[in-house]
């Protein structure tokens, strides 16, 4: 089953405030439903393949079901708090958030160079991957909250095209979403088992016409379920708020939309609650 959608209407979100004088106790939903939730953060330190990778855990305490699993694969940038934060979001929506340490020792680089030095090997390697991905879904399975039934992987840039990935090679999980991420890394689908999502800016200069063609290609001979939404005048990292700024420094064509933002947040949480049934 193929699902396509080539670009999407963004809508700006309108919020307003009412002023009054004592504000009522306890008459606000969902500021009380935030008061009971307790997000518990944590480092995850373990160790495989001759390194100590230190992952990062956040899930809802206060939560007395197992939690749905969400992986989560960084940017090209390594453990920053970008992605941390990502969790935290994550885990306030009602999901076991495990941000994933691919390269190890939870390395984290704040310029180019250094990050395509340690992004390179995993294009040309999707073992590389594939080991540090495995490792940080056996800690998980460890856990007792932990709904390992339930299990998705989502990534952003680099994390998303190894999240793809992930999906090609029949990681055991429900869904795979890919936000702003590169398509084609040469690794074939081996099954077309786990649904996919991919959010790109429509015009992303990192992810060509060409590049989108050939996944779709790719997806459609594999018989890979997929949805690919574009987002009108969103550029690469259309996700990160810091994304403006490292472009302007490094003269990349980065930057951050919030409207993408916005509507790519809510495309994934529809997206988990279907395959989360």
């Amino acid at each position: 089953m193929k699902i396509q959608i080539l670009s999407a209407s963004l809508l700006l979100l309108l919020s307003g405030a009412i002023a009054c004088k004592k504000a009522p106790e306890n008459t606000d939903a969902k500021y009380t439903q935030h008061l009971q939730k307790e997000i518990i953060t944590e480092d995850l330190s373990y160790s495989g393949n001759g390194k100590t990778f230190k992952s990062f855990l956040a899930f809802d305490k206060s939560k007395t079901a197992k939690l749905p699993v969400v992986f989560i694969i960084p940017e090209w940038w390594g453990m920053n708090d970008y992605v941390k934060n990502r969790a935290k979001q994550l885990a306030d929506s009602g999901y076991m958030a495990v941000a994933v340490d691919m390269y190890g020792e939870g390395k984290m680089v704040d310029n180019p160079d250094d990050a395509g030095k340690l992004a390179k090997p995993f294009y040309g390697n999707a073992d590389l991957a594939k080991q540090s991905f495995e490792l940080a879904l056996k800690q998980i399975e460890k856990n007792e909250k932990a709904d390992i039934t339930k299990m998705a992987a989502i990534g952003y840039c680099f994390g998303g095209a190894m999240a793809l990935n992930m999906a090609r090679i029949n990681e055991p999980l429900k869904g795979v979403i890919s936000f702003h991420g590169n398509l084609m890394t040469g690794v074939k689908p081996t099954t077309n088992k786990i649904p996919v999502l991919v959010l790109n800016g429509e015009d992303d200069t990192f992810v060509s016409k060409d590049e989108i063609a050939s996944f779709k290609k790719q997806m459609d001979s594999a018989g890979v379920q997929y949805q690919l939404i574009n987002y009108p005048g969103a550029i690469h990292s259309f996700t990160n708020p810091d994304a403006t700024v490292v472009g302007k420094k490094y003269n990349l064509k980065v930057a951050y939309n919030e409207a993408a933002d916005k509507a790519s947040w809510e495309e994934m949480i529809t997206f988990f609650n279907k395959i989360f049934k």
